[in-house]
Parts: C-alpha cells; sequence; structure tokens
C-alpha cells in the first residue's frame, strides 16, 4: 500500500481521489454487467441529469462546511428558487431569461440570510438552516399558492433554456459545470478568500485574532453556496420539467455526502473541489443504477446513509490518526 501511495501518478492526484475515481469506474463496471444496456446513451445523459443539479448543490456546501458550518436547507430552497421562478413565468409572463436570474436572486438572499445569521449572529449554522429550510418551504408554498409549477418544453416559447442542459444531444450542462467546478477549485485554492474560508474552518480565533475579518468571509461562504443552489434550480427544472412544492430535504443528504465523500472534512479546514465532483458523479451513478434495477427509492435513501457515515467515519479516522 505505501508503495502504491508513493506512485508518482497517485501522489499528483491524491491517494483519496485515486481510491474515489477506481470506486466509480468498479460501479459502473458492475451496472453495466448486471444491468442490460446500462452504458447506453439514455442511462448515460440521465445520470448526467443528476449530476447537473446535485453537482452545482455539492459545490456550494462544500464552502460552508469548509468553514466548519453545515446548511441543510439547500434541496428546499433549490426547489423554493425554481417555484419562484417558475410563478413568475406562468403567472405574470416575465421572460424566461428574468425568471432564471430571479431563481439565483432566490438562492443568494437565503445565502446573504444564513451567512448573516451564523456570522453576524451567532447563531449555530444547524439551527439556522433548518429553519431556512422550513421557511423556504413555506415561503414558496404562499407564493405559488401550493400549486406545482411546469417549465415549457424546448419547442414551446421560453423552452430555449433547456439548451443549458443539453442541446442537440450535446450535454452541455456538463461542460457548463465542469466550467463552474474549476472556477470554485481557483477560489478556494488560489484566492484570499478561499484561503481564509478554509483557514476559518482550521482554527476562526486565530485566523480573528491575527486580524482578519472573519465575519465577512464567513458569511461569503454561505452567500456563494446561495448562489449555486439558484444555478441548481435552473438545471433541475431544464432536465426534469415539474417542481412540487415541500421537497427537496432528500437532496441535502445527497450533495453533503458527495462533498464529504470527495475529501471536505466536516470539521472544517480541509476540502477538495475535484474530490466533490467525484462524488457526486458517484451518488448520480447509485441513483440510475437503483432505478435501472426498478428498486424503489428507499434503497437509494439507505445506500446514501450508508455512504454518508463511511465518508464521515473515515473523516474522523483521518484526523485521528493525523493528531
Amino acid at each position: 500500500m505505501d508503495k502504491f501511495k508513493q506512485n508518482p501518478l497517485v501522489k499528483k492526484l491524491g491517494f483519496n481521489r485515486v481510491v474515489l475515481i477506481g470506486v466509480l469506474i468498479l460501479l459502473y463496471v458492475v451496472f453495466c454487467v448486471t444491468i442490460k444496456n446500462f452504458w447506453g446513451l439514455s442511462h448515460i445523459m440521465s445520470i448526467f441529469n443528476y449530476v447537473y443539479f446535485l453537482g452545482f448543490l455539492s459545490l456550494g456546501v462544500t464552502f460552508v462546511i469548509a468553514t466548519g458550518g453545515i446548511d441543510f436547507s439547500i434541496g428546499p430552497v433549490m426547489f423554493a428558487c425554481a417555484l419562484v421562478a417558475g410563478n413568475f413565468f406562468s403567472k405574470y409572463g416575465l421572460p424566461m431569461g428574468v425568471c432564471l436570474v430571479i431563481s439565483v436572486l432566490v438562492g443568494f438572499v437565503f445565502g446573504m440570510f444564513n451567512g448573516y445569521m451564523v456570522a453576524y449572529q451567532d447563531i449555530p449554522p444547524f439551527i439556522i438552516s433548518m429553519a431556512s429550510m422550513n421557511i423556504a418551504k413555506g415561503a414558496a408554498s404562499i407564493f405559488t399558492q401550493s400549486i406545482q409549477q411546469t417549465f415549457p418544453q424546448g419547442d414551446a416559447p421560453g423552452g430555449w433554456f433547456r439548451n443549458l442542459a443539453r442541446f442537440n444531444g450535446i450535454p452541455t450542462g456538463l461542460i457548463i459545470f465542469a466550467i463552474v467546478a474549476g472556477a470554485c477549485a481557483i477560489i478556494l485554492n488560489n484566492t484570499k478568500a478561499g484561503r481564509y474560508i478554509l483557514c476559518l474552518g482550521s482554527n476562526k480565533e486565530a485566523v480573528r485574532l491575527s486580524g482578519v475579518n472573519t465575519k465577512k468571509w464567513q458569511m461569503l461562504a454561505y452567500v456563494i453556496c446561495g448562489i449555486l443552489v439558484g444555478c441548481a434550480a435552473i438545471f433541475f427544472v431544464a432536465c426534469y420539467t415539474t417542481v412540487q412544492p415541500n421537497y427537496g430535504d432528500q437532496y441535502n443528504n445527497e450533495a453533503i455526502a458527495g462533498c464529504v465523500m470527495g475529501g471536505t472534512s466536516m470539521a472544517g479546514g480541509l476540502a477538495s473541489i475535484s474530490g466533490t465532483v467525484i462524488g457526486v458523479l458517484i451518488i448520480s451513478l447509485v441513483q440510475e443504477g437503483i432505478l435501472a434495477l426498478k428498486l424503489t427509492k428507499d434503497y437509494q435513501l439507505i445506500i446514501t446513509g450508508i455512504i454518508v457515515i463511511a465518508a464521515v467515519y473515515a473523516d474522523v479516522v483521518a484526523r485521528r490518526r493525523k493528531n
């Protein structure tokens, strides 16, 4: 094992990432062997559809967890963004482009609210995110009168936005997601904001005593998360058309699972955007495999829960060895 870890390629990519890539390939091979035509285009595109919105959620919560915080509101907030945007389009007749901007703005507002309450009012992240989850569900239901929102198909007026996910058979959503993930990696690893966000998770008090405005950078992590949640809503409706009120809870665990599985520590101070991307791919692959096996959604919930426990346990063991 030590010899494998010392391999130049493994050292460059990182041992954890190599293991994750191996798990991803192994799962795909197993599904291809056990499920007829799983390697076909329909299944691959279905996996990508799930990757798009779940990927944006996971990227956003990576910044929050890096500070040592948590956000359990991202799923319901994503649905709130989609419901509000859909209502503005169907009821008020606003152009689709404006509605997509509104989706991002709704996510931004929730990010600002969560960040302000955590950073400036010292409310525990767990409490404020649970409160925001309920606020998002209630506010979206009231605004839409508990009516589901259906977005137009590609050939209908306003349906052009579906090209963001797929254009003439090309998975444009994957390209956009890769660009955004790359930008997030640069922000987290190569900018002052990213360094401070990671330092907050390592030792917030030491950062504060060094003269850094910790509140500002902590709030920024939640704002980035909110914006990416608004973007996730756009890709969700671009792939799945209909949005129901009072949904979205399940995506919290999946997004956090993808994030933590990828190497982001729940204790904060350590995060990996590339690891998050691989984690999201694994979660999406498992989801599609379960559906292809004609198993109920309950099995996916069980598997996701096991993945979360395994990822957090691995993080705890790694920190224990380091200490």
